[in-house]
């Protein structure tokens, strides 16, 4: 399901009914709202309710009043179906869903229904009053059941829907109908407060999702992502870019600092490095942390020339800054295998493989140097093939 300021409200009215209690952060916004394009049929059985109820009463009190209310009750139906059919694709296709329309439409539905039991009430047919007080009582627990991610849209539902039997029971003077003065407000005070908690839960449960979601891609120390999140965006990204260049950097002289300053120390280190990688790449490269002291850059490149440079200028980056750390400056450096996708290495895997053996190669040419990939060896490929891990396949390669 998309995700986006697309699909909010863009009308002030409209955005503060579908506005939560508490903050919610900006990424679950957009599920809430589209959450109002569910539950089908809880939505055709109120509908399909309050137009057979209204065309009851209109049949048996034939009067302009009572029409009217039956034939705003159809219009209203043919208006809001077309907007929901249409608002639930979009929220899959992430087109125009029309949700200020579509959330005015249920506000007006819902004062049709409040007009419906005010008329009614204050006819003086009781039998049909009570059809209809019932039905609208039976119509707010599917409101509030269903639009609980807007809870603001449900108390305005139930206010304009319940509100006029209360006021139209007081003024009929009916002495059983004031009792309708005291238990409507009660039944709108314990429906309003079921969407509240309801809406809490919903929110508490995406916040839980969201973050599980996070840790599951990201790495805890430096918040980049880990190798899980970065073939995660790989898949995304396949079919979307004609090449991609993979930069697979291990840092030089991590392991001495760690020992000699300590592990707090080396996770600041780590912590920094990260940060400087994200200052000094492109915000279209992927940064992620493979684990230890090894990262990967996945960059839109395909010239070796460039890939080299950029390579290099790692290397020059990380060397000549100074990290302070325990009140002591050190520096670090880096070596860095790169491989450049091509019909050899079409999947990630390989690529990573592909990478990781020029990154072996750097190492054994000294350190603090970038190593471009050789075209793939069969002997490579087939640990690729079979699942082996990084330190078999170099054992296999070299």
């Amino acid at each position: 399901m998309p995700h986006g300021d697309g699909v909010l409200p863009r009308w002030a009215v409209t955005r503060w009914l579908v506005e939560c209690a508490g903050e919610v952060p900006a990424e679950i916004r957009p599920s809430l709202v589209q959450g109002l394009y569910g539950s089908l049929p809880i939505f055709l059985g109120g509908v399909f309710n309050t137009i057979l109820v209204s065309s009851i009463v209109a049949t048996r009190l034939p009067k302009p009043a009572f029409l009217l209310w039956a034939a705003l009750e159809v219009g209203l139906a043919a208006l809001r179906l077309p907007l929901l059919i249409k608002g639930a694709r979009a929220a899959k296709s992430g087109g125009p869903a029309h949700i200020d329309l579509y959330i005015l439409a249920a506000v007006c539905w819902a004062a049709s229904v409040g007009y419906g039991c005010f008329i009614t009430v204050l006819s003086g047919d009781w039998l049909a009053a009570t059809l209809v007080v019932l039905s609208a009582a039976a119509m707010t627990g599917g409101v509030a059941f269903r639009n609980f991610a807007a809870p603001r849209l449900v108390t305005t539902m139930i206010l304009l829907s319940l509100g006029p039997c209360a006021i139209a029971g007081v003024i009929s003077g009916e002495l059983i109908m004031l009792a309708t003065a005291f238990q409507i407000p009660m039944y709108i005070y314990a429906m309003t407060h079921a969407a509240y908690r309801l809406n809490a839960m919903l929110v508490q449960t995406m916040r839980s999702e969201r973050e599980n979601g996070r840790r599951a891609r990201h790495d805890t120390l430096t918040g980049l992502l880990n190798r899980a999140g970065l073939e995660e965006v790989v898949a995304r990204r396949a079919g979307t870019t004609t090449g991609a260049t993979l930069f697979y950097i291990d840092l030089d002289g991590f392991k001495a600092i760690n020992d000699r300053l300590g592990h707090a120390a080396g996770d600041q280190l780590l912590v920094e490095v990260s940060d400087l990688m994200r200052q000094v790449t492109p915000a279209t490269d992927v940064v992620a942390r493979m684990g230890g002291d090894e990262f990967v850059i996945l960059a839109d490149e395909t010239d070796a020339a460039t890939a080299r440079q950029t390579g290099q200028r790692l290397i020059d980056t990380l060397s000549s800054t100074s990290f302070l750390l325990n009140e002591t400056a050190v520096t670090v450096g880096a070596s860095v295998g790169i491989a450049i996708k091509s019909d050899a290495q079409p999947d990630f895997s390989t690529l990573l493989l592909e990478a990781d053996r020029a990154l072996y190669d750097a190492k054994l040419k000294g350190r603090s140097c970038a190593v471009l990939a050789s075209v793939t060896s069969p002997s490579l490929c087939l640990a690729a093939d079979q699942g082996l891990d990084v330190q078999s396949s170099r054992s296999a390669a070299c």
